[in-house]
């Protein structure tokens, strides 16, 4: 018999409360029971960063976190996040530097770049490569998104490198 646990989340700012088995991922319960399926599942050893999601502002792998670890925590995803606008600028960079090609790793990445600028203003190029190496990418060869990255990074301390 699987145990159940009732569990409540702030869920991209939403009160919400579920009864959820004891041993489902976070990602599998944002996916299945709640219908967000931007995170994706990839590896599910913790390894590709295609399920990270921020929990009470740091981001976290979604396949290795329990989803009733999430209890009374803060939970954003990648849906969350590009609705409130707060992914916009980055969104428009890797669509202007065609750093998304199949978008299978895309909201993993724009995760963890957000994660890079809002904590390292100041981050250089290889900065930005070594915060990235997490979340594996398949078609881009990463160039692109760090030159994505970069141009949000340099605008955003007024267009000096």
């Amino acid at each position: 018999m699987e145990h159940i646990v009732q569990t409540t989340l702030i869920l991209n700012g939403v009160a919400v409360t579920r009864s959820i088995p004891a041993r489902q991922h976070l990602v599998d319960f944002l996916r299945e029971e709640m219908g967000l399926t931007g995170s994706h599942v990839g590896c599910e050893h913790g390894v590709c960063g295609a399920c990270t999601l921020r929990v009470d502002g740091k981001i976290v792998r979604g396949c290795l976190m329990l989803a009733v670890q999430a209890n009374g925590r803060k939970v954003d995803t990648i849906e969350g996040l590009s609705d409130s606008g707060e992914l916009a600028e980055l969104q428009r960079a890797f669509h202007e530097h065609n750093a998304l090609q199949c978008g299978f790793c895309t909201p993993g990445m724009l995760l963890a770049a957000q994660d890079l600028v809002a904590s390292r203003p100041q981050a250089t190029r290889d900065e930005i490569r070594d915060h990235l190496s997490g979340n594996y990418c398949r078609c881009t060869g990463y160039h692109a998104i760090v030159d994505a990255v970069e141009e949000v990074v340099v605008a955003r301390r007024g267009g000096k490198k």
